[in-house]
This record gives structure tokens, C-alpha cells and sequence, in this order.
């Protein structure tokens, strides 16, 4: 059993098999300075939103950090080693436009991975049925070699190699509701037949990629482009349209979720006009999909928001849709 710090959103443990959830205290020690969207705030405002009373219910893990091996199953060991030469003993540390590492950053970005590996541990292994993990740096943007767009890891890809080596699946759906496209999951997984990407984000946009055209050596990349200005509506035919049917269709042993929430009609990084409700109604329908293809396994990982309140609400709404699953 692992008991969290007192007031932090690992506080409460519930030991039956519920919905999980994973985060880490090193989440709030990546620093990146006033101005930049990223802030320790995003979580603080989450873990006050799912310590409700509503969330009581909620099975709450403490993230590990990554191994070196579910790191390297992803990206190039350069990128590894550029990542320790670079993180600071004092101050912050630039390495690009977009990225900034604080002493609390590396930790965090290897906690932020291993809670991916350990939520598809403990949902692959019946310990729960479901998971969200709470962790930042985000991770859907970094590509086999560098990090980018506030991501050092790729979270999500890591999960999914993980969840094929550790636990023998043989196919692993990624779907990636956030406003910016997953560039680094398509450059990963674009030769894998075993993976599944499908992304709805507004386009043009960071990172200028992700074309409906763009779909994978196996056809198994799914883009779903919205114009800046879209709401709930384009929102759900997309999903119902193009992406549901094929993720019934693919027949995955397990679903992960990239739940970037910076599709908020009033986030400051988006130009989409989605609403909580959107986030809660497309989480039910995955839910059932994953009821009936993947026995209810489904990992779910935080990427964007960048509104705290709003981002807080809407990880309420998603994690209350995947305890009703």
C-alpha cells in the first residue's frame, strides 16, 4: 500500500480494484519560470479537484521512475544522455524555445514515464480497472530523439511498448483528444502494425503536423484536423465518424488515452471551443469500446490545459466518466 503525503492528491488509498489513480509530488518540483503556460499549478489545481469527497472511491498510487530499459524501448539513448548533462543543480537550464529544466525537471520527467509503465502494470494485471495518471511534463510531442513542445519523454509510447513487452499485447490503440497533434507518436509508431494512433486536433497548429493524409506504413495513423473555431459537435462527428469505428475496428488489448484538455473553449494555447461535457461524453464512449474490446483496460494520460480551474474541471469529469465505466 502506498499512503501519500497529508493534503496531496495521493492522500487516500482504496485497496479494491476501482479506477487508479498515479501521480508524484516531483510533478510539482519542474520548475519553468513565470510566463510559460506548463506550471506546477496545473496539478495543484487537479489533485484539489479529485480529493472531492465524489473521488473518495479512487485507488491512489504514487509514481515510480522509469526504467532506463522502458526509456530506451522508445527513444534514442542520446536524448537520454542530453536530458542528464543538461538538467541544473540551481536555476533553470533552456534547451529550446519551448523546453526548460529546473533540478526537480529530470525526476519528474522519469516519474511521469514510470506512472505510465506502472498504470499499464496494474490495469493489465486486473489491479484496477482503469487509470488516469496526473504527471507533467506531458508527453505526446517528444520523438524518438528529442524532447519538444514541453515533453522530455513520450509518455504514451513508452506505455505502449511496455504494455507489448511486459504483458504480451499484441495490440495497443492511442487515441489523443488534445488540441495540438501527437507528432511524436505518429514519428514513432508510424511503421508499427501493432499500434494504433488516432488524433482529432485543431489544424494549422503546433506542431504543423498531423494532415488527414498523413496515416502510417500500415495504415495506422488516423488524423482528424478541426478548424480553429470548432466546438462539441464537430468535436463528436469526428470521434464518431472517423476515429471510434476504427479503434473497434483495430481490436486493441488495451486503449491509452493521451487526455490533453487544452481543447477548452477558453484555454489560452487552443482556438477550439470544446466544454467539459464534451471531454466526459467522448471518455463514456471509450469506456464502452473498451468494455467490449479490451475487457475495460484503458490508461489514460495527461497531456495539455493550461487554464488550472478549467483543466481541473475537466480532468474531474473525464476521471468521474472512467469510475462510472
Amino acid at each position: 500500500m502506498i499512503v501519500g503525503v497529508k493534503g496531496s492528491i495521493c492522500a487516500r488509498v482504496v485497496t479494491s480494484p476501482a479506477t487508479l489513480l498515479v501521480t508524484h509530488a516531483s510533478g510539482l518540483a519542474h520548475e519553468v519560470g513565470p510566463g510559460r503556460p506548463d506550471q506546477p499549478e496545473r496539478l495543484r489545481a487537479i489533485a484539489a479537484a479529485l480529493n472531492a469527497d465524489r473521488f473518495a472511491a479512487l485507488r491512489r498510487a504514487e509514481a515510480p521512475a522509469a526504467s532506463r530499459e522502458a526509456i530506451l524501448a522508445v527513444h534514442a539513448p542520446s536524448l537520454l544522455e542530453r536530458l542528464e548533462k543538461a538538467a541544473p543543480r540551481s536555476g533553470l537550464a533552456a534547451l529550446g524555445p519551448d523546453m526548460v529544466m529546473s533540478p526537480g525537471s529530470l525526476e519528474a520527467a522519469l516519474r511521469a514515464a514510470g506512472a505510465a509503465t506502472f498504470a499499464v502494470d496494474e490495469v493489465m494485471r486486473r489491479g484496477a480497472r482503469n487509470a488516469f495518471v496526473a504527471m507533467r511534463p506531458p508527453g505526446h510531442h517528444a520523438t524518438r530523439e528529442n524532447a519538444m513542445g514541453f515533453c522530455f519523454f513520450n509518455n504514451a509510447a513508452i506505455a505502449a511498448r511496455h504494455a507489448i513487452a511486459a504483458h504480451g499485447a499484441e495490440r495497443v490503440a492511442i487515441v489523443d483528444f488534445d488540441v495540438h497533434h501527437g507528432n511524436g507518436l505518429q514519428e514513432i509508431f508510424w511503421s508499427d502494425r501493432n499500434v494504433l494512433y488516432c488524433s482529432s486536433h485543431q489544424s494549422p497548429h503546433y506542431p504543423f503536423t498531423g494532415a488527414a493524409g498523413e496515416r502510417g506504413e500500415h495504415d495506422n495513423i488516423v488524423n482528424v484536423p478541426l478548424a480553429k473555431g470548432s466546438g462539441g459537435a464537430e468535436f463528436a462527428q469526428a470521434w464518431t465518424e472517423a476515429i471510434l469505428p476504427r479503434v473497434i475496428d483495430f481490436r486493441p488489448d488495451i486503449l491509452l488515452i493521451c487526455a490533453g484538455f487544452d481543447g477548452h473553449l477558453h484555454d489560452p494555447l487552443g482556438g477550439l471551443r470544446l466544454q467539459r461535457q464534451h471531454f466526459a461524453e467522448l471518455t463514456l464512449r471509450l469506456a464502452e469500446i473498451a468494455a467490449r474490446r479490451t475487457d475495460g483496460r484503458i490508461v489514460s494520460l495527461l497531456e495539455g490545459g493550461y487554464r488550472p480551474d478549467d483543466l481541473a474541471a475537466c480532468v474531474a469529469a473525464h476521471v468521474g466518466a472512467l469510475m462510472g465505466a
